[in-house]
């Protein structure tokens, strides 16, 4: 049941074509996935590189889901039936894959990620912008993942933790208070913004009920806000795309033209549509008045046209040189400790840990950590009370903000003894684990232990490293023949 006003306007916008977009609306909608780099098998080889098109051929029974096809402008995306439920398999709980619109894949395509730098994903619950931007990062950089809204930020945080990410930053803060303490700080930015929602008006019959042109309005404006927050914590030279999932030209090729008439050091950035597969998928700027020059290089996905939903891009440019010494002092001057933070020497109940548990020494930490849970450059501990942090050096640990994680959660100090976290688990590189207990992904023991039973198991005592098929699911502690299960509580099916 779309909205009369809503189907009047597109029959405007589209003319010849205005009849094969309401023909898709009868069709059914794409479903996709995206496999994750960042998680390592037992074997040495990562979810996308064993399940992915460089380990098996496209359209074999991959993942136990046949038919799995690559989405072409999305690396590690594939699309797959709608008889299938990956949601339901143990390696969506391992974190191999994130179930991802494939249209929403698009955006990071156009980012042009480049391994260590620094970016922000300001508008990122649930998360699948942001694991395919932690992808492109390799375990290098610093990502910094921001929501607003309180309860779909502690999804993303969750999602963040269920990926593997260790080099990603949770924060729950407004995109006005993050400009006051971010001034220049970041290599690329994406905005992926709310809006009206249009786009995927076949996947959620409840969002046409909501829509409204006042409501597109209300969304322009508050666009508004939210890109001219963006561009003060763009650094000189560096890339910020823009996204939304709806066709209303006033939230598209219209926010864009009214952000570049209040920002002259930016400009539009053609983007690598030929790689991406999109070079007939441009913008139009005769869809508003006074259109701003180079709209074409925009992209608009039309689910009459491609095997996903609706969507716009546009990459936007800010003009300058970039000065690493500049961007340096600014950091020095705007980053601050994040409250709660501690300076204190690194728990010896943890250096204990690693001993015992992991192929890490004392010595080795938190280098040899890196190696083993896949994150590079300068590491540095954050203790927050009790618990324990992994994060890149350079992490903005920010005084006055909410953060919901500041890095990798190592575990926590109770009574003397040092209790790894479920993000280790899932970061973690099976091969550095001192105990394995690999249950493949059909045993009824897999079942079991993500409802939180114990099962019974022979070995030595200690911290155990639970798999699936070879990836780290979460911990057990085995003890006279039983394997207590430490899955969380709030995860047990």
């Amino acid at each position: 049941m779309l909205p009369e006003a809503f189907l009047e306007r597109m029959r405007g916008m589209l003319g010849e074509e205005y009849g094969a977009f309401l023909e898709s609306f009868r069709g059914e909608h794409a479903r996709g996935l995206s496999l994750n780099p960042r998680k390592i098998g037992i074997d040495g080889r990562s979810a996308a590189e064993r399940f992915g098109v460089h380990g098996a051929a496209e359209g074999e029974n991959i993942l136990g889901f046949a038919g799995l096809t690559g989405v072409p402008w999305a690396r590690n995306g594939y699309y797959y039936r709608s008889c299938d439920q990956p949601g339901k398999h143990p390696f969506h709980d391992a974190g191999l894959y994130y179930i991802q619109e494939p249209s929403a894949m698009m955006p990071v395509g156009l980012m042009d990620i480049q391994p260590g730098e620094r970016i922000l994903d300001l508008c990122a619950a649930p998360g699948g912008k942001s694991v395919q931007i932690a992808a492109g990062l390799q375990g290098s950089g610093v990502l910094v993942c921001n929501e607003i809204h309180p309860a779909r930020a502690k999804i993303l945080s969750e999602n963040i933790e269920r990926m593997g990410i260790g080099n990603a930053c949770v924060l729950n803060e407004t995109p006005e208070r993050l400009a006051e303490v971010f001034a220049g700080y970041f290599d690329r930015i994406l905005v992926d913004a709310p809006c009206s929602g249009e786009g995927m008006f076949r996947r959620n019959e409840a969002a046409c009920g909501e829509w409204s042109p006042e409501h597109v309005e209300l969304c322009a404006a508050r666009q508004d806000g939210i890109l001219d927050c963006a561009a003060a914590m763009l650094r000189a030279g560096g890339r910020m795309v823009y996204s939304t999932c709806t066709f209303a030209p006033e939230e598209d090729e219209g926010s864009v033209s009214r952000f570049l008439r209040r920002h002259g050091e930016f400009g539009i950035l053609p983007g690598d549509k030929e790689r991406l597969g999109l070079l007939s998928c441009h913008g139009v700027p005769g869809y508003i008045d006074d259109p701003a020059p180079g709209l074409e290089g925009a992209v608009r996905l039309w689910p009459h046209r491609v095997r996903g939903e609706g969507h716009f891009a546009a990459v936007l440019g800010k003009e300058g040189i970039f000065l690493e010494g500049i961007r340096d002092y600014d950091r020095k001057s705007a980053v601050k400790r994040t409250s709660g933070e501690s300076d204190r020497a690194v728990p010896a109940e943890f250096l204990l840990f690693c001993e015992e548990n992991l192929s890490v020494s004392r010595e080795d930490v938190p280098a040899g950590l890196g190696r083993i849970t896949g994150l590079g450059g300068a590491l540095r501990f954050l203790n927050f009370g009790d618990n324990l942090y992994l994060a890149p050096a350079d992490m903005p640990s920010l005084k006055g903000l909410k953060v919901l994680r500041p890095g990798l959660h190592l575990g926590e100090t109770k009574k003397n003894r040092f209790e790894p976290s479920h993000a280790l688990a899932l970061a973690l590189a099976p091969g550095a684990a001192a105990h394995v207990r690999n249950l493949s992904s059909d045993d009824p023991a897999v079942s079991a232990y993500l409802g939180g039973q114990t099962f019974p198991a022979e070995g030595e005592k200690g911290w155990y490293l639970i798999c699936v098929d070879g990836y780290g699911l979460g911990w057990g502690k085995l003890a006279a023949g039983s394997m207590k299960n430490h899955y969380p509580r709030g995860l047990r099916r």
